[in-house]
C-alpha cells in the first residue's frame, strides 16, 4: 500500500514507551490493521481535542496522531468526525439472567451502539454474587466488556438470608470472605445498595469491615447511599466514614437528590465530598443525565422493614390490620416527596404500563395510597419517578470528578416501558447537554465517559485514545450525535455513532452491531496473592 502522511501530532509506534516526537519525518511507517484517519482525537483527558489519526493492531492502539502509514489492512476516513476512547458504563445492572446472559443480549446492541465498550456490573449491591462464574458466563461470547463488583446485599443473603439482623463474628467473617474470594476472582470491588433489602441492613461497622477487605484487594466502594432525599447530606457522610474507616476510595452512585423539598441540597453535598477530596480521601461519583429515577414501586414507597424476607412477608404485612396504618402513613409520606411516578411495566395489569400513579387512582375513584398498597399485594412492578431539579442535574454534571453512567441494563425493545438512559445515557450527555446545551465542553463530557471512570477503576490501559491502550474506540459525529430514546419511545437508538472498535475489531459499521461480539470479562488483578493474604 502507499505510504501516507496523517495528519496530527506522532505520540509513538508500536511497542513504544511513550516517547512523543514532535517532528515524524525520521520516524518509520506505522504498520496497523486499521487506521482512523484525520478526525479529531478526544483522549479521554479533558483536554482539547486535536486533529489526527489513530493506528490499531491486534487489539492495541500502536499510533495516535501524524505518522507514515506502511501497510494498512482498512482505513476509515473520519474527517469531521470525533475520535474518542470507548465509554465506561460505571452503573450497570446487565447481569441479571435476564439481561446481558438472556437469550438474543449477548451483543448488547443497546450499548454498543451508545459507543459503550465497557459496563460495570453488580451494582446497588445486587446481581451476581459468584464472581468467577459470572464472569466465565461471560467469556463465553458478549458484544462488549464487562467488568464486576462484588454485590453486597447478594453475598448478604448467601450468609444471612433476606433478614434485618446483624451479623455475629463469625458471619462477618463469612462476609468477609465471599469478598476476598470476589475480588480474588477479578472483581473491581464492592457495592451497596442501602435502600434495598438485604443490602439496606448492612450497617457500618459491618460495612467498614467488609469495605477494608476490599481496599486490602486494591478495590473500590460504590454504594448507592442510604437516603437521596430527605437524609441525602447524613448518608454522603455514611459513605465517607465508611471509606475513612476502611481505606477504600469511595464512590457514590448516581449522585442526586429527590423529591422538590430537597432540590438544591446536592450542592452542599457536592461540598462535602469536595471537602473529603481536599483533606486527602479519594471520592468520586457518577451520574445519569435525566431528571427520573427508576426502581421498583414498593423500593419508592415501601421503608425497609416492611420488605423484610420475601414477597409473601411484605404483602403479609401490608394485609396486617395492626402494621397497616404506619404504612399507610409511609405511603403517604412517599408520595407526598414522589408527584409524578409512572409505571413502566406491570404484568398483573398491562394497562397500567405508561400511567401515572395519581392518574390510575383517580380513574378508579381510589386514594392513591390505597391504590398503591393494593397494587403492591399483588406484583411490585417497575415505575419511573420524575423527581430531579434540572438545575440540580446541570450542577453535578459539571463536576469534574462526576463520571456519566446509565443504571440501565441490556433489553430488547418490548411492549413494557422502561427508562430510557438503556439506550440513550451518553449520546444524551454529549449530543444534548455538551453540544446542544453548552452545559459543559465536549471534552470534559467525552473525559466522563471514559477517562475518568477508567480512572475510578483503576483501569490502566482503557479509556484513554493512547499509545499502548487496549483499541476500544468510538468515533462519533459532533454535530449529529443525540439520543432518540424517550420515555414515551424508550427504545430508539441514538443516532451520529457511525463505528465503534471494541478490543481492535470493528464492533459497529455505519451505526448498525457487526455481530462481532468482541467483548470480554475485564478482571481485575488483587493486590494480595492468596485470599485474606
Amino acid at each position: 500500500m502507499t505510504k501516507a502522511i496523517i495528519a496530527g501530532v506522532l505520540l509513538a509506534a508500536a511497542g513504544a514507551s511513550g516517547a512523543v516526537a514532535a517532528d515524524s519525518s525520521g520516524a518509520a511507517p506505522i504498520d496497523a490493521d486499521l487506521v482512523l484517519a484525520d478526525g479529531m482525537i478526544y483522549d479521554g483527558s479533558g483536554g482539547a481535542p486535536v486533529r489526527g489519526s489513530v493506528a490499531i493492531r491486534g487489539e492495541q492502539i500502536v499510533a495516535v496522531g501524524q505518522f507514515a502509514v506502511g501497510n494498512a489492512g482498512r482505513t476509515i476516513d473520519c474527517r469531521g468526525l470525533a475520535i474518542a476512547p470507548g465509554f465506561i458504563d460505571l452503573h450497570n445492572h446487565s447481569d441479571f439472567e435476564e439481561s446481558l446472559l438472556g437469550e438474543g443480549n449477548r451483543g448488547a446492541d443497546n450499548y454498543l451502539l451508545q459507543g459503550c465498550t465497557t459496563m460495570v456490573t453488580g451494582n446497588c449491591g445486587g446481581g451476581q454474587a459468584n464472581v468467577g462464574k459470572f464472569l466465565a458466563d461471560v467469556d463465553e461470547g458478549v458484544g462488549v466488556n464487562v467488568a464486576h463488583l462484588i454485590p453486597h446485599g447478594a453475598v448478604r443473603s448467601e450468609v444471612l438470608g433476606r433478614r434485618a439482623v446483624d451479623p455475629s463474628p463469625e458471619q462477618l467473617a463469612k462476609l468477609c470472605e465471599w469478598v476476598d474470594r470476589g475480588m480474588q476472582q477479578g472483581a473491581w470491588g464492592m457495592s451497596t445498595g442501602l435502600i434495598y433489602v438485604p443490602s439496606s441492613y448492612g450497617k457500618l461497622d459491618e460495612l467498614a469491615a467488609m469495605s477494608a477487605r476490599v481496599a486490602a484487594h486494591g478495590g473500590i466502594y460504590a454504594s448507592h447511599i442510604r437516603s437521596e432525599d430527605s437524609d441525602l447530606l447524613g448518608a454522603i457522610e455514611e459513605a465517607l466514614e465508611i471509606g475513612k474507616q476502611s481505606g477504600a476510595p469511595v464512590h457514590v452512585s448516581h449522585f442526586k437528590v429527590c423529591g422538590k423539598p430537597y432540590w438544591g441540597v446536592v450542592r452542599t453535598a457536592a461540598r462535602m465530598i469536595q471537602d473529603a477530596r481536599a483533606a486527602g480521601q479519594t471520592v468520586t461519583a457518577d451520574q445519569y443525565p435525566y431528571i427520573a429515577t427508576s426502581t421498583s414501586l414498593g423500593a419508592m414507597m415501601l421503608p425497609s422493614w416492611a420488605r423484610e424476607g420475601s414477597f409473601d412477608d411484605t404483602v403479609a404485612r401490608l394485609s396486617d390490620d395492626a402494621q397497616l396504618p404506619q404504612l399507610r402513613r409511609e405511603v403517604e409520606q412517599a408520595l407526598s416527596e414522589r408527584p409524578h411516578v409512572v409505571i413502566v411495566a406491570c404484568d398483573a395489569e398491562p394497562t397500567y404500563t405508561g400511567r401515572a400513579v395519581r392518574e390510575i387512582a383517580r380513574a378508579q375513584g381510589q386514594d392513591p395510597v390505597d391504590f398503591v398498597i393494593g397494587l403492591l399485594k399483588v406484583e411490585d412492578p417497575a415505575a419511573v419517578n420524575f423527581a430531579l431539579d434540572e438545575a440540580d442535574v446541570r450542577f453535578v454534571m459539571q463536576l469534574p470528578w462526576v463520571a456519566t453512567a446509565s443504571d440501565g441494563s441490556v433489553k430488547q425493545p418490548a411492549e413494557a416501558k422502561a427508562h430510557p438512559r438503556s439506550y440513550g445515557t451518553f449520546p444524551r450527555k454529549l449530543g444534548y447537554y455538551a453540544v446542544q446545551e453548552s452545559v459543559l465542553p465536549l471534552e470534559q463530557a467525552v473525559r466522563s465517559c471514559s477517562g475518568l471512570p477508567a480512572d475510578i477503576l483503576g483501569m490502566s490501559d482503557r479509556g484513554y485514545v493512547r499509545v499502548g491502550a487496549i483499541a476500544d474506540v468510538v468515533v462519533f459525529d459532533p454535530q449529529r450525535v443525540l439520543d432518540g430514546a424517550t420515555f414515551d419511545e424508550p427504545y430508539e437508538l441514538p443516532v451520529g455513532i457511525p463505528w465503534v472498535i471494541v478490543n481492535g475489531q470493528i464492533a459497529a459499521e455505519d451505526g448498525k452491531s457487526t455481530g462481532a461480539m468482541a467483548g470480554r470479562a475485564l478482571r481485575h488483578e488483587s493486590k494480595l496473592a492468596t485470599p485474606g493474604g
